[in-house]
């Protein structure tokens, strides 16, 4: 059971203010009643789920037992990267949102596929469930708009000089993300997250997540790195290079999914008053934070596993990703109704194209909160 509490006391305005979500969360869940339909994973999700896991582990056991040449061996770790991020985004991240199923232990199993990828589901649940899902781009409080090495995505944020090129050099650190994230990323929110409250596990409790997250990264970079050259007898530098390659195709794609539904034009970046309130009520703020992007694509709605309809997700977190193209158009005539937008870019293109505008943008423009004064 997670213990959590806000590192610091911010709040939605009260829903009372508008019956929005109220009337959508209704006609939702009459849809489903109506159609006689489970909100968790049909049988298209369970094969989706077996094929991405495929794709991610069967590359892996080729390059071990067949051990192909160099560059052909490289092919199968840039396979094992595009498994990679499709576990992420459309297996993991499903159940970890207790999504997947409607049985609780479930969810934990299918949850612990994001150990296969070095992950730890305990931060991320704390990072991702709480934090995101809550505060989407609160400055402060979400932690995918924090400014990283030399990334800027939020307008109250300090600029500096080399923020100017960020639009240009930004995918390259993209593709380091997530091995920033398995190797040392756990390991600092663990501490952050217990110095900032949001985790309040007794210090016992905390040593056995700790034990837990250590263990998890030494057999993820046993298995990876070392065992392939141990037992297999493949050169090491191979190993290592494929890798590398698989984080790098793995972190660009789910980086850039990820900031296409957030650090895009038409996006807003709120701060609470002094009372610590934010304007909006939790649900129309997730629409002006939010934004979809190639709904009518059903080959990105497979692969990102409902990521580009994020406005169906933040409101409904439990609803397995299935089921977002269907209640998309309930969400939309809601929102259009109560004169609430409903961002979306049509195209993947579009949405790339408003990510790298929005970054050359916050490249320039100073902290907004200076520029006011």
């Amino acid at each position: 059971m997670l213990k959590i509490k806000p590192k610091r006391h911010v709040k939605f305005s009260a829903a009372s203010k508008s019956l929005f979500f109220s009337t959508l969360k209704k006609r939702v869940d009459f849809y489903f009643k109506e159609k006689n339909v489970s909100i968790h994973a049909n049988k298209k999700m369970i094969v989706k789920s077996i094929i991405l896991l495929a794709l991610y582990v069967t590359p892996f056991l080729c390059i071990l037992l067949l051990q192909p040449p160099f560059l052909m061996g490289l092919v199968f770790w840039l396979v094992m990267g595009l498994g990679l991020a499709g576990i992420g985004m459309s297996v993991m991240h499903d159940a970890n949102h207790s999504a997947f199923s409607a049985i609780k232990w479930v969810n934990s199993v299918i949850g612990y596929s994001l150990n296969l990828v070095g992950g730890s589901v305990f931060n991320w649940k704390l990072q991702h469930n709480i934090l995101h899902h809550t505060y989407t781009n609160i400055v402060g409080m979400d932690e995918d708009i924090e400014d990283r090495l030399v990334l800027r995505f939020s307008p109250h944020t300090k600029v500096k000089f080399y923020h100017r090129l960020q639009w240009i050099y930004a995918f390259m650190f993209y593709g380091i993300l997530t091995l920033y994230w398995v190797s040392l990323k756990d390991f600092i929110q663990f501490f952050k997250y217990i110095k900032s409250g949001l985790n309040s596990h007794s210090p016992g409790e905390n040593i056995l997540i700790f034990t837990k997250i250590l263990a998890i990264k030494l057999v993820y970079f046993f298995c990876m790195l070392i065992a392939p050259t141990l037992f297999w007898g493949i050169p090491f530098y191979q190993i290592l290079t494929g890798f590398l390659l698989m984080h790098f195709v793995g972190g660009i794609i789910l980086t850039t999914v990820f900031q296409l539904a957030h650090t895009v034009e038409g996006t807003s970046h709120p701060l609470p008053d002094e009372k610590g309130t934010i304007e909006n009520e939790w649900a129309i703020h997730q629409l002006n934070t939010t934004v979809n992007f190639s709904r009518e694509s059903k080959w990105i709605s497979w692969y990102v596993g409902g990521l580009n309809f994020q406005i169906e997700h933040h409101l409904f977190p439990k609803i397995c990703h299935v089921h977002y193209p269907q209640i998309a158009k309930i969400v939309k005539h809601t929102a259009e109704e109560y004169n609430i937008n409903y961002l979306e870019n049509k195209t993947f293109y579009q949405a790339l194209r408003s990510h790298l505008t929005t970054l050359h943008h916050l490249g320039r423009l100073p902290n907004i909160n200076e520029a006011l004064v």
